[in-house]
């Protein structure tokens, strides 16, 4: 089935990249890159890898000792956010451990979940029969309980929305939660001059497009090292490859808090400019890049914001990315040489649960661990059996 959705020419893909766009908001052409590039590494090898590392095969769920592994009765999967693709491995993976799945739709996104679903029942009635979409409203209670009512619930989405959840699931329930997560890149200096910048500009120009900036894995923030005038020289070469991705990949709607949480930090870097901080401000219709004066966390108002900060060196990324250690999710990383691996290790240590160049950072495998955990162990029960 994921093979048939990852193929060049899906006719599956096709059909959903045709409904989505009224649905969700985004611009027809965003869709349709959006889903080629973001499904491009699912497919039946990569689910089975998944499944031999994790698990060592699934000759585990027949064996009878002395370790015992099993799926729960029901899964419930609450989703949330607009983007498709994660909705893919989300529904799939408690069906690989024979769970049936009752899932409940993201209010963004009603489609996804039904067409994985018909596409799953095609190919296979019998495991098809097994997943179960629903529409349930946040504030219906009586079938929010009959959804929450199962033995294992996955919960995705804001972290207000997963402790709403959980304040409802009790043991022995099992909960999996997976909370706000967030992306930032970080440049060396290497890739702050000549066309090694204007490869990580157009790379994280495509990463922050892509479905208008509202994945957990779109960057937020660029941190820039190589000297004084470095950050300028991104901030102008993202402001261009931001221009040329808006040409490309238009943005889509955008909801009228959002626009003005935009329009806000905007002013707000424009006054800070005006006052003689080392703030620049480069906008146009769909984007905004600011060129703050320091390394120093400032809100992210989505839909194409993009934050440009100095650093000092690699060393200055604890302090940087300290406050967002409990929700790093993915750092698009170039220009370090030599030391790319030792820069990358510290990102992990510092929270990342993905490191990538840039450009890759919405094509992630199905296997990404994106809470730094593994997918599957987190959602079966598991049984030690000593009888000799």
């Amino acid at each position: 089935m994921l093979d048939a959705w990852s193929a060049p020419s899906s006719p599956l893909r096709d059909a959903l990249a045709r409904e989505l766009p009224a649905a969700s908001g985004f611009a027809q052409a965003t869709v349709r890159e959006g889903l080629a590039r973001g499904l491009a590494p699912y497919s039946g090898d990569s689910l089975r890898r998944l499944v031999d590392r994790e698990l060592g095969g699934i000759e585990l769920l027949d064996a009878s000792g002395p370790r015992v592994l099993a799926g729960y009765e029901t899964t419930a999967v609450v989703l949330a956010g607009a983007l498709p693709t994660p909705v893919f491995p989300t529904l799939l993976l408690p069906l690989v451990l024979r769970s049936p799945v009752l899932a409940k739709t993201s209010r963004h996104d009603r489609l996804t979940a039904r067409a994985v679903a018909r596409s799953l029942a095609e190919a296979d009635p019998e495991l098809g029969a097994c997943l179960t979409v629903v529409d349930v409203a946040g504030d219906d209670r009586a079938g929010m309980d009959a959804v929450l009512a199962a033995d294992c619930v996955v919960a995705t989405g804001a972290d207000a929305t997963v402790a709403e959840v959980a304040a409802r699931v009790r043991p022995p329930r099992r909960l999996v939660a997976h909370g706000h997560r967030l992306s930032v890149a970080v440049l060396g200096p290497e890739a702050s001059t000549g066309s090694a910048l204007a490869r990580a500009a157009e790379g994280l120009a495509l990463d922050v497009a892509l479905w208008d900036q509202l994945g957990c894995l779109s960057p937020l923030a660029v941190y820039v090292a190589g000297g004084d005038q470095a950050p300028d020289r991104v901030a102008e070469a993202l402001a261009g490859a931001l221009a040329r991705a808006e040409a490309r990949w238009p943005r889509g709607r955008v909801e009228v808090t959002v626009a003005a949480a935009g329009a806000r930090e905007r002013a707000e870097a424009e006054m800070r400019a005006a006052a003689g901080r080392s703030v620049s401000v480069h906008a146009a219709p769909g984007w905004t890049v600011v060129r703050e004066a320091d390394a120093a966390w400032r809100p992210a108002p989505l839909e194409r914001f993009l934050r440009v900060h100095p650093l000092a060196d690699a060393g200055e990324l604890d302090r940087a990315l300290a406050p967002l250690a409990a929700h790093l999710a993915g750092v698009a990383l170039a220009g370090w040489g030599d030391r790319t691996g030792a820069v990358a290790r510290r990102l992990i240590e510092l929270g990342a649960s993905r490191v990538c160049a840039p450009g890759r950072l919405q094509t992630p495998p199905l296997d990404w661990p994106q809470d730094g955990g593994p997918l599957l162990i987190p959602l079966a029960r598991w049984a030690a059996v000593e009888l000799t």
